[in-house]
């Protein structure tokens, strides 16, 4: 088959050369925004006189005509078509006549396809920062549930000091609101249009890029041409984004394979978010989180291989990029998918308060408040430290926990200790003492909560 672009060369290719180059298997989905961005450009070219008004009209009606059959069914994407432009300028052309031929004036598939990308990816960044505010609201309704819910916070996955299960998930929530902040700095860059760079170099044609910009929602025009046709840092810049909030996804999801699992058994999946064995009848396997974990390693590839892809190319418009595309669309699927389930495991998951708390007992995390009541009373801090330390070791030979030890033996080590003791290493005391801005009383966690329902609108 002739290609539209015949003319220095027969246009005629072998097919395997056709296939190796063809990329409307996977820019096909972009068809809307193609269109879109033809219509505006019709128009364009009428307001500025290079077309009949006329013919602007027979391109947008014959533009939305394409629109509407494809997303009807009636028209099949032909994917013997080099890329979805080509398929759409080749419709047009077969339904208008010369008419059609018309369309591509002051125009190069270069600055087209940069435009449609910039147009879908807007639209994918829009679509990824809504899910992670629900996400977002998911995770507050439940810290709101749990904000007096006790257990341990970890430094170096040991037991260190006592905390809520509120206050862990908000920890997982501000990750998140800056996801979004990075998302919404990507857009601003993305937000700025390439149509009217053409190949390289501009066009002869007195033409009006801030109309197109404007009628298609952009902030301003790509004020380079060679720069706007072989820009895709925004790409770039979306995927590093994603990556960092498929980081903060996976960090979620191995402390929930560590907490879902029988050695700490703090919470409870919901069936329908776990899978079973074909063999162990009592297994329960937390087999989302570990998915959204293993697919953060996918997002980071679709990373790693764009960046590699664009570090040696020179300017302009190189083929090479046209592999930006399945790196960016397989990362935005992923992640869209990711935040769904994940986002659904977090509205169904229970957690198990009791052992919690007992697991927090049982960590002496209450041994810095233990040196703290010392301290309070006169005693240097090391020598505070030291009996505290002596205690826990008491309470380990003995399997007991420090608020379960008689105060005699307390006593025994140091006659400071008192009846007002178990107050001070009582684990709810211990937390509603964290008053700081940020901490882990209940309410700095409710604060916490007002302050992400304030940015969410909510």
């Amino acid at each position: 088959m002739a290609k539209m672009w015949a003319g220095r060369t027969d246009g005629v290719t072998e097919k395997i050369a056709d296939d190796f180059n063809s990329s409307i298997r996977f820019d096909s989905r972009m068809y809307r925004q193609d269109i879109t961005g033809s219509m505006a450009h019709a128009a364009m070219l009428a307001a500025q006189g290079i077309i009949e008004k006329t013919d602007a009209d027979q391109l947008v009606e014959g533009l939305t005509g394409i629109l509407e059959d494809i997303e009807s069914g009636k028209l099949p994407i032909d994917m013997e078509c080099e890329d979805i432009h080509m398929f759409v300028e080749q419709v047009l052309t077969e339904r208008l006549g010369d008419v059609g031929k018309k369309l591509h004036t002051a125009r190069s598939r270069n600055d087209q396809v940069a435009l449609d990308i910039r147009m879908y990816l807007r639209e994918q960044l829009d679509t990824i920062s809504q899910q992670i505010r629900s996400l977002i609201a998911a995770i507050t309704l439940k810290a709101e549930t749990y904000k007096d819910a006790i257990m341990p916070g970890y430094t170096h996955l040991q037991r260190a000091q006592p905390i809520t299960f509120g206050h862990h998930l908000m920890a997982y929530a501000m990750m998140l609101l800056r996801d979004i902040d990075r998302l919404a700095d990507c857009r601003k860059r993305m937000n700025q249009s390439p149509i009217g760079c053409c190949a390289l170099a501009g066009t002869t044609y007195n033409i009006d890029r801030q109309f197109e910009a404007k009628k298609l929602g952009f902030d301003g025009v790509c004020m380079n041409s060679l720069d706007g046709v072989s820009d895709r840092d925004f790409c770039a810049e979306l995927l590093s984004s994603l990556s960092v909030m498929m980081m903060h996804l996976s960090r979620f999801s191995e402390e929930i394979i560590l907490w879902s699992s029988w050695e700490f058994k703090f919470i409870e999946l919901s069936d329908t978010f776990t899978t079973g064995s074909s063999i162990m009848p009592q297994k329960k396997n937390p087999d989302m989180a570990e998915l959204v974990r293993g697919k953060t390693g996918r997002v980071y590839g679709d990373l790693m291989a764009l960046l590699t892809t664009l570090k040696g190319l020179p300017l302009a418009y190189n083929k090479d990029m046209q592999e930006d595309k399945e790196s960016i669309f397989d990362a935005c699927d992923t992640a869209k998918m990711c935040l769904q389930v994940f986002t659904g495991m977090i509205e169904t998951l229970k957690a198990n308060r009791d052992n919690m708390k007992r697991a927090a007992q049982k960590g002496f995390i209450n041994a810095t408040d233990l040196a703290d009541y010392l301290v309070k009373k006169g005693l240097p801090f090391r020598s505070a430290y030291k009996i505290s330390g002596q205690l826990v070791a008491l309470c380990i030979q003995q399997n007991t926990v420090l608020e379960e030890l008689p105060l005699d033996v307390y006593r025994g080590l140091s006659d400071l200790f008192d009846d007002d003791l178990y107050q001070a290493i009582d684990l709810m005391a211990c937390v509603e003492k964290r008053i700081s801005q940020g901490g882990t009383s209940i309410a700095s966690v409710e604060a916490q909560i007002t302050y992400v329902k304030e940015i969410l609108g909510s």
